[in-house]
C-alpha cells in the first residue's frame, strides 16, 4: 500500500476575508509526480502556497506525514518541503554557490553561522546534478532566465526535502530549457523517489511528466486522476472554455492537445 505524504482534508483559504480555495481535499504519496493545473485565478499558486504554510488556512487541514504544518516550525517544515515559487523580480545579491547553499540554512545548529564541509559537498552535487557547477562563481543577476531557474532549483534540493513544491517552473522558458527542467524533476522523482507538486499552465508538459493531476476550477477541485483520465476534450473545454483536440502520443501512450482555431 502506497504511504501517503501529503494529506489535505476541507481547505478553505484565499486572502483577507475572500476564500480563493473552497473545500479541497486530496492525498498524495511518497514518491507521486502530481501537476496542478487548472485556468487563471483557480488557486493553482494558492494551493502552494497553502501547503507551504506561506498562506494561513480558513478552515480544513493539511498534514504533511501525519502531522499538521500549522504544529510544526518553520525551520522543521523547511527541512521537509522545499519550494520553488516564480521567480522575482528582483535578483538576489549572490553568487550562483552562495544562493544554494542558503538551501542548507533549515539544517543548521542552534549556533552555527556559517556552512560546514558537508554543506559545501551538498552544493556541490546538486550544482552538478541542475548542470550549473560552471556557474558557481557567476552573480545570479548575470544568469539567463533559464540558468536562474535552476538555481533556484538548486537551491531547493540542497535542503535535501521530501517534498518538492514548485509553482510554474517552466514558465517565461524556451523550448530547450522546459525540457531540460522537466526531464530533471521526472529523473528526481524516479531515481531519488522525490514526492514533486508542480503547477503548470502548459497542459502537454503536465501530460507528459505527471503521472497525475489535479484540475482545480473556480477555487474547486474538478477532477484528479492520471492524464488520460483528466485531460479529455470535454472537461478541457468545460473547465477552459475552448475548442480542442486530444490525441495520443503513441510511444509514450499521453494525451497531447491541439487547440482549435474558433474559426474552424
Amino acid at each position: 500500500m502506497d504511504e501517503t505524504i501529503l494529506e489535505i482534508d476541507g481547505l478553505w483559504c484565499g486572502y483577507r476575508n475572500r476564500a480563493v480555495l473552497q473545500e479541497v481535499g486530496f492525498a498524495v504519496s511518497k514518491g507521486d509526480f502530481v501537476g496542478v493545473i487548472g485556468p487563471n485565478g483557480s488557486g493553482k499558486t494558492t494551493l502552494i502556497r497553502a501547503i507551504s504554510g506561506l498562506l494561513p488556512l480558513q478552515k480544513g487541514v493539511v498534514l504533511l506525514e501525519g502531522k499538521a504544518i500549522g504544529e510544526m516550525g518553520r525551520k522543521e517544515l523547511a527541512t521537509k518541503v522545499a519550494v520553488v515559487t516564480q521567480s522575482p523580480e528582483t535578483t538576489p545579491p549572490f553568487s550562483v554557490e552562495e544562493f544554494v547553499l542558503l538551501g542548507r540554512v533549515p539544517h543548521w545548529g542552534r549556533l552555527q553561522f556559517l556552512e560546514t564541509r558537508r554543506d559545501e559537498e551538498i552544493a556541490k552535487r546538486v550544482m552538478a546534478l541542475t548542470e550549473i557547477a560552471h556557474l558557481r562563481g557567476r552573480g545570479m543577476g548575470e544568469l539567463s532566465g533559464g540558468e536562474r531557474q535552476l538555481a533556484y532549483l538548486a537551491r531547493a534540493l540542497a535542503q535535501e526535502p521530501e517534498l518538492l513544491l514548485l509553482d510554474e517552473p517552466t514558465a517565461h522558458l524556451d523550448i530547450g530549457h522546459q525540457v531540460q527542467i522537466m526531464d530533471l524533476l521526472r529523473r528526481l522523482n524516479r531515481e531519488n523517489s522525490l514526492t514533486i507538486m508542480t503547477v503548470l499552465h502548459d497542459l502537454n508538459l503536465a501530460g507528459l511528466y505527471c503521472e497525475r493531476l489535479i484540475l482545480l476550477h473556480e477555487g474547486r477541485l474538478h477532477r484528479i486522476g492520471p492524464p488520460k483520465g483528466v485531460l479529455t476534450e470535454g472537461v478541457i473545454e468545460e473547465v477552459y472554455r475552448t475548442a480542442v483536440m486530444v490525441m495520443e502520443v503513441p510511444v509514450k501512450d499521453r494525451p497531447i492537445i491541439f487547440p482549435v482555431p474558433g474559426e474552424e
